[in-house]
């Protein structure tokens, strides 16, 4: 065993904070941060992959996502995730000899609602389109597309593209026997895809359109588009208002409905709408009874929702389980948006504590507003509680998350993103002169990219607004002048055995190898 054993452990995630060379683009090189740049002169540092098969994801084409990263970083192990858990069991066939797919089949028409994009990040369009394939080869007589627009995973006026093939695939699809069409739509950011219970008031809106069918009518997806863009100067395409197409009506009883994004936080309460009894967050009413499924258990332990597509990673040999046994009590701490994946993804895909008696969580609730009009958010608040975790010297490891990078970066604003990466500097001073008082190993970490890298350069040498994830590596760094680290082919799922040692814990033979060199 290592003598590196310190009194406690504070790990810092900095989401969506990468490693870029300096630009126009990159709001990290920009920012003020002292703090950082005192560290990055001062410490080992070393790049971890945070996406692609880094984290189990299909390709290292893929962006990584606080999900996946934060599933990697808490169990230290990479499992299939996301899109590549989905691409096997499309090829295996397996998605499609379940009891659920049984069910939905049976419907007369069945209806398909998730985000129309190629980002991987929450959905896959080639998923849609096995989906609507073998709908038809099944027998099932109707379809109908419920399309959430990107721009945000993707590039943030891209919609009419996905549109357009969308629109190719079910020309190509339809005949007498297999009537399909799109029959409502939105921006991510406007309707449906919430997450956290920030803001049910976009499930609602979602709801209404694809369930109800009512909203503002349009010809055609192409149309919505179109029209919004015009009314609206400069509105990118996951901010766009939701739109009906004509002649939707609305689901019926004995309809089937299939959510296809396959990441669980922003399906999480749609999933609740359809599927709990006792809903109080919007009136539903009427509510078609319906056969409702999701492509994956988005909660396994609130069993959310009862009926899915795929299969779920299991998720065993986590840090938190290796720490409970060893004895050590654990702390999580941030703001709603970045709360679940401090707790319920960094421990396997777990609701609630792992263990009541050595675990204590924390969420500050995030604000209901466009990131980039607050662009610290609750960096100063994440800040105070940490160091106040600390100095109660209850823990022996703490960790938080401040989602500035991510949240912010993704507005595409680079100004607001600055600001935001500006306020997780302040924050990490804060949080270091805490952990050093009390005798504590600080790290620092992040999940994937994003505000690294906001601008996307165009073919005619010009640039855009870019809000999406990046491939791009991460920071890990230790601040402890003594310590080495490892540089090479490591990515996230290396840091749980990094903590463990610094700890003077006995790692999980299932975990890779530390970072620590020597």
């Amino acid at each position: 065993m290592s003598n590196l054993k310190s009194k406690g452990v504070v790990l810092v995630v900095m989401d969506g904070i990468g490693i870029a060379p300096e630009g126009p683009g990159n709001a990290v090189s920009l920012a003020h941060t002292p703090t950082l740049d005192r560290y990055f002169d001062t410490y080992d540092v070393t790049a971890l992959k945070a996406h692609g098969t880094a984290v189990g994801l299909p390709s290292d084409e893929d962006m990584g996502n606080s999900e996946v990263g934060h599933n990697a970083i808490g169990c230290g192990q990479v499992y299939s995730q996301g899109a590549k858990l989905v691409n096997e069991s499309i090829e295996t066939g397996s998605v499609f000899s379940g009891k659920a797919w049984g069910d939905l089949i049976k419907c007369k028409t069945l209806h398909f609602i998730g985000l129309l994009s190629d980002g991987g990040v929450h959905s896959q369009m080639t998923h849609l389109y096995a989906l609507l394939e073998q709908a038809k080869a099944d027998g099932v007589k109707a379809v109908k597309v419920h399309i959430l627009l990107d721009g945000r995973d993707v590039p943030p006026t891209s919609a009419l593209e996905y549109v357009d093939a969308l629109e190719r695939k079910l020309a190509e699809l339809g005949d007498e026997s297999f009537d399909c069409s799109i029959a409502s739509g939105g921006g991510r950011m406007k309707i449906t895809m919430d997450r956290y219970e920030a803001d049910w008031a976009m499930v609602e809106r979602g709801w209404q359109h694809h369930v109800h069918g009512k909203g503002r009518l349009f010809p055609s997806a192409a149309a919505a588009i179109e029209t919004y863009r015009a009314e609206i100067p400069g509105v990118v395409d996951q901010d766009l208002p939701g739109f009906v197409i004509e002649g939707y009506e609305g689901m019926k009883d004995g309809d089937g409905v299939v959510l296809f994004n396959f990441r669980g936080d922003r399906a999480m309460e749609l999933s609740r709408a359809f599927d709990e009894e006792n809903f109080d967050k919007f009136d539903r009413s009427p509510i078609p009874k319906v056969c409702f499924a999701g492509m994956l258990e988005y909660d396994a332990d609130l069993k959310l929702p009862r009926r899915f597509l795929v299969e779920p990673p299991h998720i065993e040999h986590t840090l938190s389980q290796r720490l409970i046994e060893a004895g050590v009590r654990q702390y999580a701490l941030s703001e709603t948006q970045k709360y679940g994946h401090v707790t319920y993804f960094w421990n396997g895909n777990r609701s609630g504590k792992m263990d009541e008696a050595t675990e204590d969580y924390l969420e500050i609730p995030s604000d209901v507003i466009s990131f980039d009009q607050a662009p610290v958010m609750k960096a100063e608040q994440i800040a105070k509680a940490m160091v106040e975790a600390i100095e109660s010297g209850k823990y022996g490891f703490l960790r938080c998350n401040f989602p500035n990078g991510d949240m912010v970066g993704h507005t595409g604003d680079l100004q607001a993103t600055v600001e935001g990466v500006e306020a997780v500097d302040r924050g990490l001073a804060a949080i270091e002169k805490a952990a050093k008082d009390a005798g504590y190993t600080m790290v620092i970490t992040a999940d994937y990219g994003n505000a690294e890298e906001m601008l996307s350069k165009n073919k005619d040498g010009s640039f855009s607004p870019k809000s999406a994830h990046t491939l791009n590596p991460v920071p890990f760094m230790v601040l402890d002048e003594n310590v080495r680290l490892k540089k090479g082919d490591f990515g996230l799922a290396n840091i749980a055995a990094t903590i463990a040692q610094l700890l003077g814990v006995e790692g999980d033979e299932h975990w890779e190898e530390s970072l620590i060199d020597g």
